[in-house]
């Protein structure tokens, strides 16, 4: 029984050597086309020299994988020592390290090439959404402070009403001295009132640009066709895109409103008291003292707001770089996992046929060592036997006289060799202990 599935497993292995061989050839093809794809997008010059010297390349790769695959298969699974078999193994992962260098990252960028670009587009649409957005913040940050600024420059201008009409500061009805300081500094606050509203203008102005530039982006994203076009459409975008953010980086009025919010304070003319009496005079001087302390106060609230604005992390200068389908792949690996898995496999799967060999082989000779010998002996070994018989014949020995003097010669042999052994030990120097 075991003599009929050893030469069972010996007729499979003589019947799938065609099928292997084939087998090989059809996977270094494959492998080779698409490392000629994947070659093809990092090669630059004209369309003649890049088609060949991409030719070259993929032939190359796929004659080294079938001549690579076709020596392990033919050698590993007759290797039976230890150490033999491990460097085999070692030659083995060396080569398998040489094929995803050479080939199968390439065969990735052929699989997934144009979908790793698109996702470095979306990625990079993603990033200049967000600056784009912190630049807008930023820009619109001053615009918090409009409704303090109207509030104050309210309450200003209607002091000043209050004194004119009814002398609610000083006592005293009419437009004099208290009334033109207060007016003064109702004045300064809406000219920066104005200010921060003509700003707002400017920073929608720029918002709905750069809106616009993204949505481009994204529709080349998406959009079918050749990816290569597409992301030197994406790059000049980009270019435009940038341009609106430093643009809105530059249009916050902050500085300006801590200029402004100084000038309250540092730059307060009070005007001389007018009033013809002297008690009048100094309640106009007493109330002029009262504004110069509502003033500071409220420069500092506005210069220190201001300051908070302008503490704020300004967007971090960005550069496109754009990538070629093998680079995407690369940088983009975790993404494209099925990919990857793939073009490994079409190089690495002769590895599982040359392991199928190794324990179908391994389970041959396991078997042909239990059998008998003379179910082992081969029809070569059979007459080269019988020659040796008919010589002895003509001789007039017999094959049992023939082992018996065999054996003779092996214990006159051994005798011999024990007796060498032990001369050698008696002219050897003894040593003993001194005298």
């Amino acid at each position: 029984m075991a003599l009929g599935a050893s030469h069972r497993l010996q007729d499979g292995v003589v019947a799938v050597e065609t099928m292997t061989r084939f087998a090989l050839a059809v996977l270094a093809l494959a492998s080779g086309v698409y490392t000629y794809l994947g070659v093809r997008s990092l090669l630059d010059g004209s369309p003649a020299a890049v088609f060949f010297a991409a030719i070259i390349y993929a032939a190359s790769v796929s004659v080294a994988i079938y001549a690579f695959w076709s020596y392990m298969a033919r050698f590993y699974p007759h290797v039976t020592g230890a150490a033999a078999r491990g460097a085999m193994i070692g030659v083995m992962a060396l080569g398998c390290v040489m094929i995803i260098a050479m080939s199968s990252w390439l065969n990735a960028a052929a699989l997934a090439g144009s979908a790793a670009l698109e996702q470095h587009l979306a990625e990079t649409v993603q990033d200049y959404t967000a600056d784009l957005d912190q630049a807008h913040q930023n820009a619109l940050a001053a615009q918090s402070l409009l409704p303090d600024i109207q509030r104050t420059s309210e309450r200003f201008s209607r002091l000043a009403e209050d004194e004119r009409q009814s002398g609610a500061l000083t006592g005293t009805t009419g437009s004099g001295s208290v009334v033109q300081l207060l007016s003064q500094m109702s004045s300064q606050l809406n000219e920066l009132e104005t200010g921060i509203t003509a700003s707002r203008e400017r920073v929608t102005t720029l918002f709905d640009q750069g809106r616009s530039h993204l949505e481009t982006m994204r529709t080349l994203v998406s959009a079918p066709g050749a990816v290569a076009p597409r992301s030197d459409e994406f790059s000049a975008e980009v270019v435009a895109l940038s341009g609106v953010i430093t643009s809105l980086q530059q249009t916050s009025i902050a500085p300006s409103v801590k200029r402004a919010a100084e000038d309250l304070s540092l730059g307060f003319i009070a005007p001389v008291a007018d009033g013809q009496a002297a008690d009048l005079a100094d309640r106009q001087d007493q109330v002029m003292q009262t504004i110069r302390a509502s003033v500071s106060a409220q420069s500092q609230v506005l210069s220190q707001a201001a300051d908070d604005i302008l503490a704020r992390e300004p967007v971090a200068e960005r550069r496109f770089v754009p990538l070629s389908s093998a680079e995407a792949v690369l940088r983009y690996a975790a993404d494209f996992i099925p990919a990857w898995a793939g073009a490994i496999s079409i190089d690495l799967l002769p590895a599982v046929l040359v392991f199928i060999l190794t324990i179908v082989h391994g389970a041959i000779r396991r078997q042909d060592e239990r059998l008998p010998f003379a179910q082992r002996i081969t029809a070569a070994e059979l007459l080269e036997a019988l020659e040796v018989q008919r010589a002895l014949g003509r001789q007039g020995i017999s094959v049992e006289q023939a082992l018996q003097t065999t054996e003779t010669e092996d214990e006159r042999a051994r005798a011999d060799s024990n007796i060498t052994s032990l001369d050698i030990s008696a002219k050897a120097p003894r040593k003993g202990p001194p005298a």
